[in-house]
């Protein structure tokens, strides 16, 4: 499900070259139409003479997954069906180039009825188009899928009101951990409890016992040689690029100004917390810079090899780790000011073009009902989407009992930063998203590699970002 920000922005220029087909391309307007039929209605229109038996549908869906995903997927489709006979649903998995391949399926007139986007790519500029239906009205008509059944940070609004997405399996970020390499080193390992999170400074001296050059001294000792390093303490999964965020709203900090006019990524909260995190590779000497890090491992192999004794990584990191044999466990990410963790996840929506909305909307719900997903959920790739799965004990272990991805710190951490710490993914907030981050994510470079400091570097690029200001979809 995770997909880099430094990907995001592919599809934004080839899109604005279809801005004209795409309005000519719908074909339907998304409108009312009649309540889907149950299995049960359906076998009573036909049998007993009451009224015509429901005429099929064909559901087109497009999405992308891994093997196992889309194996989760259809299962969810397969119980949609069942309670649906008179649907098809057309599944097209589209494991690469999704945004690209989907810009010229829209192009050409060919839109799904239900679709997986990503908020900072096509989402936000088709929703701009009103390509998509608004999933509020349905969100807030239905009974048996209330908005308040959601957790929190996956209803990815265009603007107040107009509900274009909703996320499947939320993602949260954690701190992972060798717990044989804490005892190795006599370090007593974090808390699962976010309310006994560590403090930053915490954090970095915990980091620097657990940071070992060749001749086995650790980077508190004067002895310690940091060109020389054969186990660091902390990494950033993926170069960061998810995880700084976190410490950015953590201390504080945000994209945007409160009324969404600014760019604020320069202010003192955002740039010192990125200055922090710059510190561990370059101050402290207990992250590899990103040079290093082209040979340090992914969160899997790096705790399984002991190359890292702890990992900033998304949760869906734990669906891996539990299918090795490596004695890890998790933590709420170290706190700066107040806990804080991103949530990341793609949406489904539904196109106006679609002939048959209602059925869409069964097939959306379908897709985030946990009991389709069980198997990704417990696996540890997923979490479910519904919060009742988070506070009703017996759905709680349906995910998480007998789990070797779910570990004995993770429901007191996971559960708790989702449902009470959790912030919304820029991608779904923050206006012209990967226009700002093309600057950025440059600066950022400068940043990791000591060339310039947090202030210096995003100072240098504010009057460029300030240009590309566009405000919050929040406001």
């Amino acid at each position: 499900m995770k997909r880099s920000w430094r990907t995001i922005s592919i599809a934004a220029a080839a899109l604005l070259l279809t801005t004209t087909l795409l309005g000519a391309c719908s074909t339907g307007g998304g409108g009312a139409a009649s309540e889907p039929a149950s299995a049960d209605q359906e076998t009573r229109g036909g049998e007993s003479g009451g009224g015509a038996a429901q005429e099929p549908v064909t559901l087109r869906l497009t999405l992308w997954g891994s093997p196992s995903e889309v194996a989760t997927f259809e299962t969810a489709i397969g119980r949609y069906e069942e309670r649906f006979p008179y649907v098809t649903v057309k599944l097209e998995n589209i494991p690469a180039d999704y945004d690209t391949k989907m810009t010229t399926m829209i192009a050409g007139g060919e839109e799904p009825d239900v679709a997986m986007m990503e908020s900072a790519t096509l989402a936000f500029p088709l929703a701009e188009q009103g390509k998509f239906i608004n999933l509020e009205e349905y969100l807030t008509e239905d009974p048996d899928f209330p908005a308040d059944g959601l957790v929190p940070n996956i209803s990815y609004y265009a603007e107040p009101g107009n509900l274009v997405g909703l996320g499947p399996g939320p993602e949260i970020f954690m701190l992972y951990y060798n717990v044989d390499m804490f005892e190795a080193a006599g370090v007593a390992p974090p808390s699962p409890k976010v309310d006994e999170a560590w403090t930053w400074d915490e954090f970095v001296e915990v980091a620097k016992k657990l940071t070992i050059d060749e001749n086995g001294n650790d980077a508190t000792s004067p002895n310690f040689n940091p060109e020389k390093i054969k186990q660091y303490g902390i990494n950033g999964a993926n170069g960061w690029w998810g995880a700084w965020s976190n410490f950015v709203y953590s201390n504080g900090g945000d994209f945007l100004s409160e009324d969404g006019t600014k760019f604020a990524l320069n202010e003192p909260a955002a740039a010192e917390a990125l200055q922090r995190v710059a510190d561990l590779i370059n101050v402290h000497h207990v992250a590899p810079s990103p040079i290093a890090a082209k040979n340090v491992p992914g969160t899997n192999v790096a705790l399984q090899t002991k190359k890292v004794a702890m990992v900033v990584d998304g949760q869906w990191a734990n669906s891996d780790l539990g299918s090795t044999d490596v004695n890890y466990d998790v933590a709420p990410l170290p706190v700066m000011g107040e806990p804080v963790t991103t949530v990341v996840s793609g949406m489904f929506t539904i196109f106006k073009s679609t002939e048959h909305p209602k059925e869409a909307w069964e097939l959306v719900k379908a897709l985030l009902d946990p009991e389709g997903s069980l198997e990704l959920n417990h696996k540890g790739l997923w979490m479910p989407a519904l919060s009742s799965w988070y506070e009703d004990p017996e759905l709680l272990d349906k995910w998480t009992k007998d789990s070797k991805g779910r570990t004995p710190g993770y429901r007191d951490t996971a559960l708790d930063m989702l449902m009470n710490h959790s912030h919304q993914t820029p991608t779904g907030y923050v206006k012209n998203f990967n226009k700002i981050m093309d600057l950025v994510n440059p600066a950022l470079d400068k940043v990791w590699l000591g060339e310039q400091t947090a202030k210096e570097a995003l100072d240098a690029i504010a009057p460029q970002a300030q240009a590309q200001v566009q405000g919050r979809r929040d406001k």
